[in-house]
């Protein structure tokens, strides 16, 4: 036999071969294929949820990190508030005296390095003053009826409020405007 002869001979054997699996191979052929696939679709959904955990760690280690001064700047807020009612406090006639004077000018040295300490940490003032009542900021203790403001603006701020980069810390406490010709017992209309 020449050489073509025995390669025409073993093509056609691999042929047959080939053509003679039988239904069973193929049945284990398609179930295998089809666990590849399955194992393939776990892994890419395994891959997805590390992803997804990986960056929910991520922004909880942010916050964790921009707002872990959150309860103690809480708790200092009142010692902010006791150095303002304390300057509050002074009366003018005593103002003149040059003892009072130095103690006054050694509180006020002590809000401001409570206020740039507040300010390294990310936590600032509410503004209230002259606003229109923002329920997410202020909190309304009164109103006061008025009719040199629009109703529901802030006229009176009787507590300062303050938040931590974008988080309330404090609600401002705040007295609102009603129209002075309102009628008792009626309310304003704070959501406008």
């Amino acid at each position: 036999m020449t050489q073509e002869n025995v390669q025409s001979e073993t093509q056609d054997e691999t042929n047959a071969a080939a053509e003679a699996t039988s239904p069973a191979q193929e049945d284990a052929l398609a179930a295998a294929q089809a666990e590849a696939a399955s194992l393939k679709d776990q892994l890419l959904r395994q891959m997805a949820e590390t992803e997804n955990v990986r960056r929910r760690l991520e922004r909880e280690k942010q916050d964790a990190g921009a707002y872990a001064v959150t309860s103690f700047a809480r708790d200092i807020l009142a010692v902010a508030d006791n150095l303002r009612r304390a300057l509050d406090a002074v009366p003018e006639a005593a103002r003149a005296d040059q003892a009072v004077a130095n103690v006054i000018t050694g509180i006020e040295m002590t809000e401001r390095e409570v206020f740039n300490v507040f300010n390294k940490y990310g936590i600032a003032q509410v503004e209230a003053m002259g606003q229109k009542l923002d329920p997410n900021k202020h909190q309304a203790m009164l109103e006061i009826p008025t009719n040199e403001v629009e109703p529901g603006t802030v006229v009176q701020v009787l507590q300062t409020g303050f938040v931590i980069k974008d988080r309330l810390l404090r609600p401002a406490l705040v007295a609102v405007a009603k129209a002075a010709d309102a009628t008792p017992g009626s309310s304003v209309d704070t959501n406008a």
